[in-house]
């Protein structure tokens, strides 16, 4: 079982966004100690709660404090963007860190209405012209743009022998169709949307189509994970990530608040099947239990790679969280 990281900065109440990507920064090199295969940081915007804004800036300083795990995104909000740029972006990290850039891409608008003309800067961009962008982004990278192509003359430097290994990020089995039929690598969101991760797996390999770089299919699973050294605690840290995801659905402040903070709350009704909802969303338990369940999810996806995500207040515990999991794996 291959093991990685995903991690989005978030920051614990009382702190402020620096502290939460230096806590980024080390927990990457520790995830390197421990032997993961690949760290990779997310893209939010307009968020109180989130420091992880820039990937590619992120992704730069991580590279540059770390040796040998792969580093990348999950992912660049591709609609918002031009892939001519993002093959820049991605060609100038490949280029400083040869063999170990990740480029993972997104559909997602990237927040609200207004952020999104934000960062479009008031360009009203179709997220039906996905597809286009993706094919766009490739032809840049391997380039491979066809004749008649308004930007044919152009082309993304500077230029790398390998490209950096691209990466769609998926919640649907329609998601997993477009990475089969462009011949990227697949990572599934079960930290999203669990209940669609068998059809979707089972689409994406049955109908992968290979590329200029990707020959074969290649798919992970991104999962939120809490593990301790008993089944209690391990439930207990869980409480501020439970805490937090309903923030993050409502809106509201969505710094990382304490599991004690997060007993002193009383729950409605519904915010109560909400949260046993979001439970099918992650793994929590003892490292004997962690890695039971993840080995009968590797069955189900057909994958031997879980990218994990641990969001919770105290930043030992989510070391001790992850170094569980990489020993019960050893």
């Amino acid at each position: 079982m291959k093991l990685s990281v995903l991690d989005q900065s978030v920051i614990t109440k009382g702190e402020s966004a620096r502290g939460a990507l230096r806590k980024t920064v080390k927990l990457a090199q520790i995830a390197e100690k421990l032997g993961y295969t690949r760290f990779w940081v997310a893209e939010h915007h307009n968020s109180n709660g989130i420091a992880g804004s820039s990937p590619e800036i992120l992704i730069s300083h991580i590279a540059s404090s770390t040796s040998k795990i792969r580093v990348g995104s999950g992912g660049v909000l591709l609609p918002q963007y031009s892939p001519y740029k993002i093959a820049e972006n991605f060609n100038m990290l490949e280029t400083l860190f040869p063999g170990r850039i990740d480029l993972g891409i997104g559909r997602s608008p990237g927040g609200s209405a207004s952020t999104r003309l934000a960062l479009t800067d008031g360009l009203r961009k179709s997220l039906n012209e996905f597809p286009t962008q993706v094919k766009d982004l490739q032809d840049f990278l391997y380039k491979k743009l066809p004749e008649g192509h308004p930007y044919r003359s152009v082309e993304a430097f500077p230029q790398v022998e390998d490209p950096a290994q691209m990466w769609m990020l998926g919640i649907t089995h329609r998601g997993a169709r477009l990475a089969a039929e462009y011949g990227t690598s697949f990572t599934y969101g079960h930290f999203i949307t669990p209940a669609n991760g068998k059809r979707a797996m089972e689409t994406y390999f049955s109908q992968f189509h290979p590329s200029a770089g990707l020959s074969k299919p290649k798919a992970n699973v991104c999962i939120f994970v809490v593990c301790a050294e008993t089944q209690e605690r391990a439930e207990e840290l869980a409480l501020s990530q439970d805490m937090w995801l309903l923030a993050v659905e409502k809106g509201k402040d969505t710094r990382i608040i304490s599991p004690a903070e997060a007993k002193s709350i009383t729950l409605t009704p519904e915010e109560k099947a909400k949260t046993a909802e979001n439970r099918k969303r992650m793994i929590i338990g003892t490292p004997a239990k962690v890695k039971e369940e993840l080995q009968l999810l590797s069955e189900i996806y057909q994958t031997d790679e879980f990218m994990v995500i641990t969001n919770i207040y105290d930043f030992q515990d989510k070391l001790n969280s992850y170094r569980l999991l990489s020993e019960a794996f050893a």
